[in-house]
């Protein structure tokens, strides 16, 4: 793996975003910070949530998303996408998008495990002045991932990260997305990843889908 490091940290306040007839309130629109940005337990200190119902939370405490995915939605688009356009919070150059659940990244003090990858909303379309962006998002499989904070701690654009890959079966960020949209399931594959660290909203979900196949196989 090539040295990975920070892009940008982004930050966003609650704002009214207009989309059709309806009126989101959303911090999905990240600006990047200046200097060091303190990381606690739920976050980005200074950073706003508006949906605290479906975002937010110890589980999904910091979503980051790839500089180098990035770089194939400005080649696929021709839009030039900046750090943050997605509404992450840290925009990273040099991991892999797919990463596993219980994969952590280290940053210096800094300790995050990932949980689960985004799936698309409203909001998203929304922000992004596209209706049609969330089947765009669905169809590029480049979801990002959310993480809970293991070690709280400074961060500061430019600050190296290191890969800790997880100890457990791989259960990868771009199997999760896909089992949002699948309309059947195998219950070996979803007891599998119910053994992964899943953030609490994923793991409700999958064991939603479990209940309904081992119904269904009777």
């Amino acid at each position: 793996m090539e040295r990975a490091f920070i892009v940008s940290i982004n930050t966003g306040r609650i704002e009214g975003l207009a989309h059709g007839s309806r009126l989101f309130r959303t911090g999905i629109r990240k600006r990047p910070a200046e200097g060091p940005v303190t990381v606690g337990r739920l976050g980005l200190i200074g950073d706003a949530i508006g949906d605290k119902r479906h975002h937010g939370g110890e589980d999904q405490a910091i979503y980051a998303y790839s500089d180098d995915d990035y770089d194939w939605w400005r080649a696929s688009t021709g839009r030039e996408f900046q750090p943050g356009e997605f509404g992450e919070n840290l925009t990273l150059r040099g991991l892999p998008g797919d990463l596993a659940v219980g994969d952590r990244l280290l940053i210096g003090d800094v300790v995050l495990e990932a949980t689960a990858p985004r799936i698309p909303c409203d909001t998203l379309s929304a922000h992004m002045g596209d209706p049609g962006f969330g089947m765009a998002f669905r169809r590029a499989e480049r979801p990002g991932s959310y993480f809970r904070v293991l070690n709280e701690g400074e961060i500061r654009a430019g600050d190296t990260v290191t890969l800790v890959p997880s100890d457990v079966p791989a259960v990868t960020m771009l199997e999760l997305f896909r089992f949002k949209y699948a309309l059947r399931h195998d219950a070996a594959t979803l007891r599998r990843f119910l053994d992964a660290p899943l953030a609490e909203r994923f793991r409700a979900d999958v064991e939603r889908a479990l209940a309904k196949a081992d119904a269904a196989s009777g």
